[in-house]
């Protein structure tokens, strides 16, 4: 049976794109022009698979979208198309329960593989090509491919597994601090792997899309007809965790009931399904994640503090990828040692210009986005080295870190080449230092700047294709 797949799109002339390609490679293809538009065919029809831009035309973006499908069908694949003005956007997104996302402009190729991948592997991916395991920076193997994992060699890094290998043997509760694509999940997934419960389940909960009626049954199960909707009997993740450890992400998200609720399992070691009356008896590790500070959040009245206590019997910070500049040309050849063996090329490295491009790029999307980096960079690379020819404008055009931290020591003009003082070329030096001026003032949101500069998103996109091409 084919797999179906609903594309929301307000560009018209890609969802026609989109339809064609993906109908001739066997999949059975529905689209919508807007996000409103979108929700009501999935309301009425049942899809595999929803490919969706971020940015739509109407009142609701890709975000809306995402949570409402989520609403509606939780395991449903969501997938977000965006540029790579929006990366850090987009890993936003991705914590919400988007599968992954896919950068313009669009690869069949890489489409294809994406779409394989998820259908594969149902669910939300586990990113097992983050760190993982407490030794070198050798690459370790398990068995299977995805399971690899590379620890990296900056003092960042060290310092991360160290406060790991100390906490893991205990039962303590570990909050988890750090940025989208950091690999909070596969960090909390070692600290169970190296305690003695590593034998036991572990079970992880993305908090982040849940409603307050979801999260309770998601938690603690639901017996049946407690709600509508409850057509039998359902084990929460606290019953499948039970006896190893449950992975609450996003924990912040969740509702002040539902945190009462929580409070009083933790206490008292006893929970009850919704709608049921047994007591049940239950031991996990509690390790939780949130991208902000939770002793803030209790400080504002959004989080209990009586449970930001029970969580906070130790806490570890996940450095960003900038601060780990030693590890990228790691997870670089790494990322493209996996790639190489998905798509059965044999491409040997990369030029020493793009290696300095990589370690000079702040990474918003960190290990995530240097992943889907790389991987492009393979499929669009025929033999011998990936060049910066291969890469998104927004690498081979980023700003030296001293303007990225708001010094004035170098001038962003200073990255386009002085080729010739012609009339014809001096326009065009103007002409691409005002875009450049603009996208920085916008942080690098084509639409936006395509708005200031009173020119559609297409044109804005060519002029930006026309630079690197001259530069190239």
């Amino acid at each position: 049976m084919k797999k179906r797949i609903l594309v929301i799109d307000d560009d018209i002339d890609m969802c026609v794109l989109l339809n064609r390609f993906l109908t001739k490679n066997g999949y059975e293809v529905d689209t919508a022009n807007s996000g409103i538009k979108g929700i009501e065919k999935f309301k009425e029809q049942k899809f595999d698979i929803v490919l969706c831009d971020f940015r739509l035309g109407d009142k609701k973006d890709g975000k809306d979208v995402l949570l409402e499908i989520k609403q509606l069908e939780p395991q449903t694949i969501v997938l977000i198309i965006t540029g790579y003005s929006d990366i850090k956007t987009a890993v936003d997104v991705i914590k919400l329960g988007a599968y992954d996302y896919i950068a313009k402009p669009l690869i069949p190729d890489e489409v294809l593989s994406i779409l394989n991948k998820a259908l594969s592997k149902p669910g939300k991916e586990e990113e097992a090509f983050l760190s993982k395991t407490v030794s070198s920076s050798k690459i370790k193997k398990s068995g299977n491919n995805d399971n690899e994992s590379l620890v990296g060699e900056a003092a960042a890094t060290k310092e991360l597994y160290r406060q790991i290998e100390l906490v893991a043997p205990t039962n303590f509760s570990v909050i988890l601090y750090g940025e989208s694509g950091t690999g909070k999940e596969v960090i909390a997934r070692t600290i169970h792997d190296l305690s003695s419960r590593k034998d036991k389940p572990f079970i992880a909960m993305d908090c982040g899309t849940l409603s307050k009626e979801l999260a309770g049954s998601e938690l603690f199960g639901h017996m049946k007809g407690s709600f509508t909707g409850a057509l039998s009997d359902k084990e929460g993740h606290f019953e499948l965790a039970n006896g190893g450890t449950l992975f609450l992400d996003e924990v912040a998200n969740l509702s002040a009931d539902i945190q009462a609720s929580l409070l009083r399992v933790i206490q008292e070691r006893k929970f009850k399904r919704v709608g049921g009356v047994k007591e049940m008896d239950v031991d996990v590790r509690l390790i939780v994640a949130s991208n902000e500070n939770l002793q803030g959040a209790y400080q504002k009245g959004k989080f209990r503090e009586d449970l930001y206590h029970r969580f906070n019997e130790f806490s570890v910070n996940l450095p960003p990828l900038r601060k780990r500049k030693d590890d990228i040309p790691l997870f670089a050849a790494f990322f493209l040692d996996k790639t190489n063996r998905e798509l059965d090329k044999v491409i040997d490295g990369f030029e020493e210009d793009v290696l300095k491009m990589f370690i000079d790029y702040s990474w918003p999307g960190n290990l995530r986005e240097l992943r889907n980096v790389v991987r492009r960079a393979v499929l669009l690379t025929n033999k011998g080295l990936i060049s910066k020819a291969t890469l998104p404008w927004e690498i081979t055009n980023a700003e030296p870190v001293s303007i990225q931290h708001g010094s004035n020591n170098v001038n962003a003009s200073e990255e386009m080449p002085k080729k010739t003082a012609g009339l014809k070329d001096a326009a065009s030096r103007a002409e691409y230092e005002t875009i450049m001026n603009v996208l920085k003032e916008v942080n690098f949101n084509k639409t936006k700047a395509a708005e200031l500069l009173n020119i559609d998103r297409k044109t804005l996109y060519n002029k930006i294709r026309g630079f690197e091409e001259s530069n190239n």
